[in-house]
C-alpha cells in the first residue's frame, strides 16, 4: 500500500471514529422536553416492560368523554410512540364514565391493567369502581377481565379509584387505592381475581398517612418501604406529592414531607406520579403531570419526566420540575 492510499485509510478511520463518538454524544446530550409528549394526559403510570419504557395515563377530558386509554412507548425516554385506544368502553361494558388512573403488571406472560372507572360515589345506587383488563401484549388490545368491578364497594372511607398494583419482597402482589383521604391495602389473589384475607379476617386494610388525598404509589429501596401520594386539590394549583417510610407495607406511615410541587416559573398542579428505577442502578425518574402556566381548565394537564434524587440518609430530595425532561436513557 503506498504512502498516500495509507494516509487516506488512518485520516478515514479517524474521521469515521469522530463522527461515531460525535453521534454517541449527540444521543446522550438529547433531553426528553416536558411534556415528554402532545396532548393533555394525566396520572401517569411509568413501568419498563423489557427494554421499553411505557408510560400510561389518564386521558384528561370531562368524565364523560374519559372512555378510552392510549399508552405510550419509548427506547429511551426521549422518543416515544403512541398506541391509540388500548381499551375503551366498549370492551369494558360496565364503564360509562370517568376511566381514570391505569396500573398495569406483566404477570405469566399476561398485562393486566388495572383502572378506575365511572366516579361512584353510591355503592348502593352506582355501577362502578376499580376494574381489570387483560392483554397479550402491552400495547393491547385489552379486554375485560372479570366482567365486573373487582373493587365496587366503598370500604373505610375509600373512594374506589386510582389503584396500585405492588409486589412485595416475597412475592405476593397488593392493591393499593382510594380517594377522598383514605388509602387500602388489600392482598390480590395470585390470579387476580379477588382479594384474600388478612390474619384478622379484614379484606380491606387502611393504611392512610396524615395529608393524604389519593393516587398512591409504593416502592422498596434498600429494604425500606417508600408510600407516595398525592396532596391538594387536582384542579389547583397546589396539587402536590408528599411520602413516608417504613418497615412494612402496612406502614406505620408517619409523613416525611412534600418533594414534588408547583414552580410558579414552569408549571403549576404537579402531582399523581408513579416511579420508574432502571434496573439494576440507583437512577430513578419520577413520571407525573401537571399544568401549564398558560392554562386555567382542570383537564389541561401534560405528562411530564424529571429526575428523583435521595440523600445520604435515604431520604428523597425535593424534585425540581423542569422544561428540559430528562437525558436519553436506554435500557440494557
Amino acid at each position: 500500500m503506498s504512502l498516500s492510499r495509507l494516509s487516506l485509510l488512518i485520516l478515514f478511520l479517524v474521521l469515521s471514529a469522530s463522527l461515531s463518538f460525535a453521534q454517541s454524544q449527540k444521543l446522550s446530550n438529547k433531553k426528553s422536553g416536558n411534556p415528554v409528549f402532545p396532548g393533555w394526559y394525566a396520572d401517569p403510570e411509568g413501568v419498563i416492560f423489557g427494554k421499553t419504557y411505557w408510560i400510561y395515563p389518564t386521558y384528561s377530558a370531562p368524565y364523560n368523554q374519559q372512555i378510552f386509554f392510549d399508552a405510550f412507548s419509548s427506547p429511551d425516554l426521549v422518543t416515544w410512540t403512541k398506541h391509540s385506544r388500548i381499551v375503551d368502553s366498549t370492551a369494558i361494558k360496565w364503564a360509562k364514565r370517568a376511566m381514570w388512573a391505569p396500573a398495569i403488571i406483566e404477570k405469566g406472560g399476561k398485562y393486566f391493567l388495572f383502572f378506575g372507572a365511572n366516579d361512584i360515589h353510591d355503592d348502593k345506587k352506582e355501577v362502578g369502581g376499580i376494574g381489570v383488563a387483560i392483554a397479550d401484549n402491552p400495547a393491547g388490545p385489552f379486554r375485560d377481565y372479570l366482567g365486573k368491578p373487582l373493587v365496587g364497594q366503598i370500604h373505610n372511607g375509600a373512594q374506589p379509584i386510582d389503584q396500585f398494583v405492588f409486589k412485595d419482597k416475597d412475592g405476593q402482589y397488593y392493591l393499593l387505592y382510594g380517594g377522598w383521604g383514605h388509602c387500602n391495602i388489600a392482598r390480590l389473589k395470585d390470579d387476580f381475581t379477588g382479594f384474600l384475607p388478612f390474619p384478622d379476617g379484614t379484606m380491606f386494610r387502611e393504611i392512610t398517612p396524615k395529608g393524604y388525598v389519593e393516587g398512591p404509589t409504593m416502592f422498596v429501596r434498600n429494604g425500606k418501604y417508600y408510600f407516595m401520594w398525592s396532596e391538594g386539590g387536582w384542579t389547583g394549583p397546589n396539587y402536590s406529592v408528599a411520602y413516608a417510610v417504613a418497615d412494612s407495607p402496612f406502614g406505620p406511615f408517619e409523613r416525611v414531607g412534600k418533594i414534588l410541587q408547583q414552580d410558579p416559573a414552569v408549571a403549576t398542579g404537579a402531582g399523581h406520579h408513579s416511579v420508574i428505577q432502571v434496573p439494576g442502578t440507583d437512577t430513578w425518574y419520577i413520571v407525573y403531570h401537571r399544568r401549564p402556566l398558560t392554562e386555567t381548565d382542570g383537564n389541561h394537564r401534560e405528562t411530564c419526566i424529571d429526575r428523583m434524587y435521595f440523600d445520604e440518609k435515604g431520604l428523597i430530595k425535593p424534585v425540581k420540575i423542569t422544561v428540559e425532561g430528562v437525558s436519553a436513557q436506554a435500557l440494557k
